[in-house]
């Protein structure tokens, strides 16, 4: 399944409900220079239907811990999607590349030790995220 050919970049999931999470998309939308990215919440109906054509669309659909990136035809998930995201941002993010040398399985551990914890160190929302009306376009 190839992502909406409706929209230029890519798209997003990420946990709706998460403050982290949330910040984590208000940081990509300021150092996005192109538009690239679109957002969606894991919990919406939207991220479901564009994961329900992947091989792992039912993995995917439970992991509401992790961030997923679709883009061109692929998805992305834990450190693998940040790392992609960061290439895409402004230049005076795109160093955060170079830890792709660190090999994933490493990456994802850190990467799950923060998702385990992320609630209780940020806290979370008792529903998802509404967009500003600036932000509208961006979300599907």
């Amino acid at each position: 399944m190839e992502t909406n050919p409706t929209i230029p970049g890519a798209v997003v999931l990420f946990d709706g409900v998460c403050n982290l999470c949330n910040h984590t998309v208000d940081f990509i939308l300021r150092h996005d220079p192109h538009s690239y990215f679109y957002f969606a919440s894991l919990q919406s109906e939207i991220a479901q239907q564009l994961l329900s054509g992947y091989p792992n669309a039912g993995t995917y659909a439970s992991q509401l811990d992790t961030v997923l990136l679709v883009e061109k035809g692929k998805v992305y998930e834990k450190s693998s999607a940040v790392l992609r995201i960061a290439s895409r941002l402004s230049w005076q993010w795109q160093w955060l590349r170079i830890f792709s040398i660190v090999p994933r399985p490493l990456r994802n551990r850190l990467y799950d030790w923060v998702a385990r914890n992320r609630y209780r160190w940020f806290g979370k929302k008792s529903t998802c995220r509404l967009p500003s009306p600036a932000e509208r376009a961006r979300f599907l």
